[in-house]
């Protein structure tokens, strides 16, 4: 009995090498774990850096928003101070400014006890308030709160009111 000539020959006995190298399988979870593990680890770096990044955006952005504040309410009380009526009218919110004329306004003003001194607080975001402790010329010491809002034009913070 012969065989077809398109059939290979059995291979010979024991001892025989295969025509290609078998795949390592000693070791391969430990790779697969090794290679998650660093996945993993470089996926929590990004998303905490992310994290990090947004935590600061947020620290930096309400520092902004305290300084523009103070600094509203304090240019408003320098006004009151300096007696600049016209000027510290200027510096009130449209809704405060329609509920009152600059004249209406200058003489309320003058009828009260002049503030000469005062400390700022940290500004409220969410009842856009900024607290003071003012001392009036009699030296009494009093509790306020400026409310204010922003300008819609320009984005500026403008005192509507000052009081307790």
């Amino acid at each position: 009995m012969t065989t077809a000539p398109h059939v290979p020959a059995p291979p010979p006995g024991p001892g025989v090498q295969p025509p290609f190298p078998a795949p390592p399988v000693e070791g391969k979870g430990k790779r697969l774990g090794w290679s998650l593990g660093i996945g993993a680890g470089v996926v929590l770096l990004i998303c905490g850096g992310g994290v990090a990044a947004l935590i600061g955006l947020g620290s930096s952005v309400q520092g902004a928003l305290d300084e523009q504040a103070q600094a509203a309410v304090d240019d408003y009380l320098k006004a009151l101070e300096g007696r600049l009526y016209d000027d510290a009218y200027e510096q009130l919110c449209g809704q405060a400014k329609r509920a009152e004329s600059a004249a209406e306004f200058r003489t309320r003003v003058q009828g009260e006890q002049r503030i000469t001194d005062w400390r700022l607080g940290t500004f409220d975001t969410i009842g856009m308030t900024v607290p003071v402790d003012a001392t009036y010329e009699d030296g009494q010491t009093e509790q306020l709160e400026a409310s204010l809002d922003q300008n819609t034009s320009t984005g500026a913070f403008e005192v509507c009111e000052l009081g307790e």
